[in-house]
């Protein structure tokens, strides 16, 4: 069968791409930047990355026109914080557009559960999102689903954040609010398992696991299962507003996202029971369950998928391609040289990278500098990285993006995505027995320059200082 997944370098559509493949299926995967899919990743199977910008139909072309089964699993809530429900509303109705040029015979949408009053936007751009769907021609498979746990899941590095770095939480009276969280492996099970199957074509279905929690109980289930005691205190007086900055300034996540967050936590989310599961053969996972997978997935090194992998720029929007030419006019630079004796375990080093590891040399200023990031409403040093070992273009690397890693041309280019007066790129190579360190910086404007030269002599201890211990140990 020929199965379109949109999304494709998306947290869900990473987990739900083998199955697809073991199952002998052609799959076209849409990207926005073929760059950051790499297709090697998932073995030999029949596999097409296509490019595709739902949000500018003239590059939807390549889609090809014979299909079968195609998945939309595109949102934009982390993208903004007024306006993505414009922007999903738009990407819908592009997708219906140039569906209805294909054989399609289903879509298949994961959407949010939505049986509360009062649902907050997120909740009701996914409705809206649905019901654009609906008008399409081809038939329509809604799965609904609420909280989704699993390694690299954006909920799951959310509680773990606030777990493991909180002894004690003076908490906002949403942690209060229940509802059903699934199992990572769930939701891929009951997205492969409705695939062509037309008892399932035209209805929507609430999938959750089997226990409705409030957030305060999975945040200490989570404690229990990490060996850990913790204390919480819900209190009444923090605004959204001021749950919002709690959640950005002790979590991962964006501000963002976590002001879309908040609003859509003040909602329950329960499902409606249905057979889904009877029908399916799934065996549902409870939560307990989910978070020891999750973590043994963690311990063995295999996260295949993170939610950072999704962009968190608008400069990035414009395609890694843009970004892997560094620019040599108009710039700064911070070049440094040594020779080393053994390549394979330097460029072991520069593939280990940031996150648990640090950055070898000075990581108090790293993360002072990560601190001010974050009082600028930047992504701040807490995203780290997805696999402690692999690195690959797209990826997030604390508050760098990976442009370039190539292990055969021994060379690793990174981008700032912190908040700077011009744009930063980091980069590492290897040549005839000789590390090769530039950091090169484009001002824009006064504010830029004078940026550059008020952290020029952190530079000179930072920097000689990483390159020595890359290159030396």
């Amino acid at each position: 069968m020929k199965i379109l997944l949109t999304g494709a370098t998306g947290y869900i559509a990473k987990k739900l791409l083998p199955s697809l493949l073991l199952d002998g299926h052609e799959v076209f995967c849409c990207v926005r930047d073929k760059r950051r899919f790499d297709s090697s990743r998932f073995g030999e199977g029949n596999i097409r990355v296509i490019e595709a910008d739902f949000l500018k139909p003239e590059t939807l072309g390549e889609i090809p026109e014979t299909l079968d089964a195609a998945y939309y699993l595109i949102h934009s809530m982390s993208s903004s914080i007024d306006h993505f429900d414009s922007l999903e509303k738009t990407a819908a109705e592009n997708f219906c557009q140039r569906m209805t040029t294909t054989t399609v015979k289903q879509v298949i949408y994961l959407s949010g559960i939505s049986n509360a009053e009062g649902l907050s936007k997120h909740l009701q751009s996914r409705l809206s999102v649905e019901e654009i769907l609906s008008k399409g021609s081809f038939a329509l498979t809604t799965l609904r689903a609420g909280i989704i746990v699993g390694s690299g899941s954006a909920s799951f590095e959310i509680i773990r954040d606030l777990v493991e770095k909180l002894p004690v939480m003076v908490a906002p009276r949403w942690l209060n609010t229940r509802t059903q969280p699934i199992a990572v492996r769930n939701i891929t099970e009951y997205l492969h398992g409705v695939l062509l199957r037309p008892d399932t074509y035209n209805r929507s279905f609430d999938v959750g696991g089997p226990e409705v929690l409030t957030y305060r109980e999975m945040l200490l289930q989570f404690a229990r299962v990490r060996g850990l005691k913790r204390h919480i205190f819900v209190v009444p007086v923090m605004t959204p507003k001021l749950s919002s900055y709690w959640l950005y300034f002790i979590t991962s996540t964006s501000y963002k996202l976590a002001v879309n967050l908040v609003h859509s936590m003040k909602v329950e989310v329960i499902g409606r029971p249905n057979d889904l599961s009877n029908l399916l053969g799934i065996k549902l996972i409870s939560y307990r369950e989910a978070v020891e997978m999750a973590f043994g997935i963690i311990g063995r090194q295999a996260v295949s998928a993170s939610w950072t992998d999704a962009l968190s720029s608008q400069v990035m929007e414009q395609g890694i391609e843009a970004l892997s030419q560094v620019p040599e006019h108009g710039c700064y630079h911070d070049k440094r040289s040594i020779t080393v004796s053994d390549e394979e375990k330097v460029l072991h080093r520069i593939w280990t990278i940031g996150g648990r590891n640090g950055w070898y040399y000075g990581n108090w200023l790293w993360k002072a500098r990560g601190f001010a990031d974050k009082l600028t409403g930047g992504v701040g040093l807490r995203r780290g990285r997805r696999n402690p070992a692999e690195l690959m273009a797209g990826d997030a690397l604390d508050f760098w993006r990976v442009v370039v890693a190539d292990k055969n041309q021994k060379r690793l280019l990174l981008y700032a995505e912190m908040k700077l007066p011009g744009e930063a790129w980091l980069e590492f190579a290897l040549r005839d027995g000789v590390l090769y360190q530039t950091a090169t910086f484009r001002p824009l404007g006064i504010w830029g320059r004078l940026y550059w030269m008020a952290v020029w002599p952190f530079h000179i201890f930072i920097f000689g200082g990483m390159l020595r211990h890359i290159g030396y140990k």
